[in-house]
């Protein structure tokens, strides 16, 4: 019996969707653990019940439902952002240590899923076993760039604007490797997922952080709403090119 794909096609729109994403749960995450003061413990659980409730509903979908499965990316970039900040201030390990372990727990991910797929391709995906190990790598390696963003501004140094540019940089590299060398494409998906979350975390701390830490300064509340407005809109374009592929096909 003919399965359908139930994950986003990667294109330009998915990695736009992505760091809007990404942007958002960087926002979201630091309103609930600091404009709510909910605390990192509490906000952690939070996330999780969210994120479990969402990928629930994914994983009982039959095919791809952006709407849905976009709620999972943010969920998984809002708890990464937990994720990392709870390893650095409840459990102390900083930002350095943190990345070492999020790495490794992405590459044991990504090694067991290759063991039992004998591939890592990320799309088409239509059965439930291989979905679960893409969610639990995306989540891994959305709690990664976090905690890699944290580490270019709290032990690198770098303002938020230069580590957004810094990991812009990196994501053009990838870019131009993916265009112009014959690279392995798996590998350089997830270089680049891994390195949108920074990108994206630090352009939301660039718009929230205070002026005298080199943000905006624009509160969590103003930027989650605009990274809505528009991850909204870029949602409604995925459903729109998701209803006239199927009309063609």
């Amino acid at each position: 019996m003919y399965e359908k794909n139930k994950v986003a096609q990667i294109t330009l729109l998915f990695w736009l969707m992505k760091i809007i994403a990404t942007t958002l749960g960087e926002t979201f995450g630091d309103f609930l653990s600091m404009t709510v003061n909910l605390g990192y413990s509490v906000s952690l659980g939070i996330t999780v019940l969210a994120f479990l409730l969402v990928l629930v509903i994914q994983l009982r979908s039959k095919t791809y439902i952006p709407v849905i499965f976009w709620l999972v990316i943010i969920a998984t970039t809002t708890l990464g952002t937990e994720i990392s900040d709870f390893i650095d201030r409840s459990l102390h390990l900083g930002y350095t240590a943190g990345s070492i372990l999020l790495l490794s727990c992405l590459i044991l991910t990504l090694f067991i899923w290759h063991r039992k797929f004998k591939n890592l391709e990320v799309y088409p995906i239509v059965n439930n076993k291989r979905e679960m190990f893409y969610w639990i790598a995306i989540l891994f390696s959305n709690s990664l760039g976090t905690a890699f963003g944290d580490y270019l501004s709290d032990v690198a140094g770098l303002s938020y604007l230069e580590g957004a540019l810094v990991t812009a940089g990196v994501i053009a590299v990838v870019i131009l490797l993916h265009y112009n060398t014959k690279l392995n494409e798996v590998l350089l998906f997830w270089l680049a997922f891994v390195f949108t979350r920074p990108f994206g975390a630090t352009f939301g701390d660039f718009l929230t952080k205070p002026a005298a830490k080199g943000g905006l300064d624009l509160g969590t509340v103003p930027a989650s709403l605009v990274a809505m407005i528009v991850l909204t809109i870029l949602v409604l374009v995925a459903h729109r090119q998701e209803k006239n592929k199927k009309t063609l096909g």
